[in-house]
């Protein structure tokens, strides 16, 4: 199957960007180097393009109620503006993806979703939506998204704007003027835990709009980030990947998402996970610092002290803020608590490590 490219995909490569297939299309995976880019948005001020992201737009006075079905959070207490982290469960105790979901009003929402997931999104929404008055439209491959990220983006940006950026909540949304352009939607939301805002716009708008915050950002020294800082900034919050942390096969429970199940409405596995949460958890994903030297991989196996294998990092790297590993990973429910130890086998040497309370890095 031939790779898509995102709309800017030729002012990547003017940028030199390195070019890598990433779930189905070609991204940028960095322009310079994934530490300097990594401490820029941790520090300043950088632009992701994620156009590989997917939309959908559900219409009609069954939106809420197809919403409330297929997702486990309580879209309900959604206000016009507001946005919310939730997820799909799978019908078997798993996850079909997470995503965000946006008001836009009480009878139009738009749901974000991960790239490699746009299609099984799209069916799995699709099977319930008949029981629903509802259109929904996927819009993804319309629509171009830019992550401005870092604790500088407001003040990058506020010239493009009459939307006042800094003083606008976190996951909330205003459709608004923004570099000539009208209806654009700039969120408060993001993957680096760093601040700042994804902003939504036509295809047709991207390059426009690129360039301008290229131009507005200027003097704040903004600079393009690719998908490595992308990971490493997502990874020192904690924050879960699907296809890493989180699967079909994980469960929501275990993989530390309770926070966002709620049981003031009826949704797909609802009961398995109400039970899963009063009974209590056999494993639990968890973070980790290495304390020994050495860097945690994907499906390095995770040990107890005796050299017993008791799980599997599920994401792992060199933290560039702490200058050590870090890492997630299952682990028994006996060995969850922050301060315990474990060992990450690394080739046929067991290193030492600490679990932590997340995020790894305070804000």
């Amino acid at each position: 199957m031939s790779l898509k490219q995102v709309t800017l995909h030729h002012i990547h490569q003017q940028l030199g960007a390195k070019i890598v297939p990433f779930a189905g299309f070609e991204m940028p995976v960095r322009y310079s180097s994934d530490l300097e880019e990594h401490n820029t948005v941790r520090n300043g001020v950088g632009i992701f393009d994620v156009s590989h992201m997917g939309e959908f737009i559900l219409k009609g006075e069954g939106a809420l109620g197809l919403i409330q079905k297929v997702s486990a959070n309580d879209a309900s207490i959604l206000y016009d503006g507001k946005v919310q982290y939730s997820y799909l469960p799978n019908g078997r105790g798993g996850i079909v993806d997470d995503l965000l979901v946006y008001r836009i009003s009480a009878t139009e929402y738009m749901l974000v979703v991960n790239a490699s997931n746009i299609d099984k999104d799209w069916n799995w929404i699709n099977q319930y939506a008949p029981d629903y008055d509802v259109t929904l439209v996927n819009v993804s491959d319309d629509i171009s998204l830019f992550a401005v990220q870092g604790p500088l983006a407001a003040k990058a940006l506020e010239s493009l704007t009459t939307a006042k950026l800094d003083s606008m909540d976190y996951y909330t949304f205003e459709k608004t003027d923004f570099a000539g352009y009208a209806n654009v939607i700039v969120s408060a939301t993001g993957y680096t835990g760093a601040g700042g805002f994804e902003i939504y716009v036509a295809n047709d708008q991207a390059e426009g709009v690129w360039n301008a915050i290229m131009e507005a950002g200027k003097p704040y020294d903004i600079k393009p980030i690719g998908l490595g800082a992308r990971d490493t900034l997502r990874l020192e919050m904690g924050y879960n990947l699907y296809g890493n942390d989180i699967t079909d096969e994980t469960s929501p429970i275990e993989a530390g998402l309770g926070w966002v199940t709620k049981f003031t409405h009826d949704f797909v596995d609802a009961e398995v996970l109400k039970q899963q949460k009063e009974q209590g958890i056999s494993k639990k994903l968890v973070g980790f610092e290495m304390i020994d030297r050495g860097i945690p991989r994907g499906h390095y196996e995770l040990a107890d002290a005796d050299g017993n294998i008791i799980g599997e990092v599920t994401s792992g790297t060199q933290s560039p803020t702490l200058g050590k590993g870090i890492g997630l990973g299952y682990v028994p429910t006996a060995f969850s608590k922050p301060g315990s130890e474990l060992f990450v086998k690394v080739r046929d040497r067991l290193l030492k490590a600490q679990i932590i309370k997340l995020p790894f890095v305070k804000k």
